[in-house]
């Protein structure tokens, strides 16, 4: 994270509550999704969530390798995709989940895939909210999204403290 970028810390029980949150306005959207793929992996937890609260028992993956080092995008790779019977009519009643549509870029593949789906995520910045169908929070560009399965428990500077330098 560069000194211009904020820093947005997110706990297992607000994941929680955004992600049920983002399962209730999908619910109003489709009452029968026929599956679900969960773009991995950030995609796992939300999926998992999702699927439980609407019933859906058909979840698929599709892997996208993109983040290096958790500090900068690399070149895209799919490492898996999603299956044929997925795919043969474009991904129709089915839901792509993911955690957070960033550039945009890893939802352009997925939607090139599926592009009958409907795409959720649960946090979307404006350069990928455009690739996004349903979301739950926006946040700036600069906001650098710290999930709960990559954090630990650590001593927080106060915000004031890195504002004044």
């Amino acid at each position: 994270m560069s000194a211009t970028e904020k820093s947005f810390p997110v706990s297992w029980d607000q994941f929680h509550r955004d992600a049920r949150a983002l399962a209730w306005r999908l619910s109003g959207i489709n009452g029968d999704w026929k599956a679900i793929v969960c773009i991995t992996r950030g995609g796992l937890v939300p999926a998992a969530i999702i699927a439980r609260e609407l019933g859906v028992r058909l979840i698929e993956t599709v892997c996208v390798a993109s983040y290096h080092e958790y500090s900068e995008q690399g070149q895209l790779k799919v490492l898996k995709e999603v299956s044929a019977e997925l795919t043969a009519d474009g991904g129709k009643d089915v839901l792509i989940v993911d955690d957070l549509t960033d550039t945009g870029k890893t939802a352009r593949i997925v939607r090139e895939m599926l592009p009958e789906a409907h795409f959720a995520a649960v946090y979307a910045k404006p350069m990928g909210r455009p690739l996004v169908d349903t979301f739950i929070t926006e946040v700036s560009q600069d906001t650098w999204i710290y999930f709960p399965w990559d954090l630990g428990l650590t001593f927080q500077a106060p915000i004031g403290r890195e504002t004044r330098g």
